[in-house]
């Protein structure tokens, strides 16, 4: 079996142009454009160089990018919420990200509270994920989107459907784990979710034509349990002796995978595209007031 990866790159540039044109056509149509705004942690790599990648794209694309650094042992709950209140009522500003994972002291789940759902472009309001359980969600999770596009991309290569097909899902996150396996639902794929208290995970991945692994801890997912055949989704980012890899061990995987993500170079890119689309989107919906 020869599998074929799936680079970001291939759908980043099929995708960009077209959101690029809808940019333009917004900003003949209205005078302006979208405007992103952006809270990272200044001390925290990972979210230096995500915020770095953010900028690079919103100016390539044509949308107004700007930031907002805190220090990841320091920030409190009250500078945050300062922060979101000051951006809610902005109408200059469009889409508002948050960085994660968050620092230990603050809570995931009341930050997501503070955000105007219509500027919420992770999509972690929980107005945003009520609406994502009954399939209406207008802006969804930007890394559970950015998922579902690495495995059309395979289906279309494939010539296959997601309709009937088991989907496994390994992690349990609110930002990528849930909203995959409701997307996943969605697309009538036999979905199940697996999590810290899973028994027998090997035999669960075993049996997936499409696997999704996000949980952050490296090369979790052995290649032989893969399925000959499978969409393998590798979410995971780890550092391991100064190289970074994923939750699925990849060597192993390219020798059963029909379609595989690389990390580096798969997930995350598309998910920095998405956040770019959800930005959009939450434009048009504040045009219509």
């Amino acid at each position: 079996m020869t599998e074929q990866l799936l680079r970001a790159a291939d759908i980043v540039d099929r995708l960009e142009p077209q959101l690029k044109r809808d940019i333009d056509q917004l900003r003949a149509q209205h005078g302006k454009g979208p405007h992103l705004r952006i809270l990272y942690f200044t001390d925290h790599s990972p979210s230096i160089l995500f915020k770095n990648a953010q900028e690079k794209v919103a100016r390539r694309l044509g949308i107004t990018p700007g930031t907002q650094g805190c220090d990841w042992g320091h920030v409190t709950r009250e500078e945050v919420k300062r922060v979101i209140t000051q951006w809610n009522r902005d109408p200059a500003v469009h889409g508002i990200f948050v960085h994660q994972p968050l620092p230990p002291q603050l809570d995931a789940q009341e930050i997501s509270t503070l955000i105007d759902p219509q500027k919420d472009v992770e999509g972690i309001h929980p107005q945003n994920s009520a609406r994502r359980f009954f399939a209406k969600a207008r802006i969804g999770s930007c890394t559970a989107l950015a998922v579902m596009e690495l495995i059309d991309e395979a289906l279309r290569r494939s010539g296959g459907t997601l309709e009937g097909k088991e989907a496994v899902v390994v992690g349990h996150s609110e930002i990528v784990g849930r909203p995959v396996g409701m997307l996943l639902l969605d697309r009538l794929a036999t979905t199940t979710v697996c999590h810290v208290a899973t028994k027998a995970l090997q035999q669960h991945v075993e049996r997936a034509d499409v696997l999704v692994v996000a949980v952050g801890q490296p090369e979790l997912i052995k290649g032989a349990w893969i399925k000959p055949g499978a969409v393998v989704i590798d979410v995971g980012i780890n550092v391991v002796g100064g190289k970074v890899v994923g939750d699925v061990e990849f060597e192993a995987a390219r020798a059963r995978a029909a379609f595989l993500t690389p990390v580096p170079g798969g997930v995350g890119p598309v998910t920095v595209m998405m956040v770019m689309k959800n930005t959009v989107e939450a434009f048009k919906l504040q045009q219509k007031g």
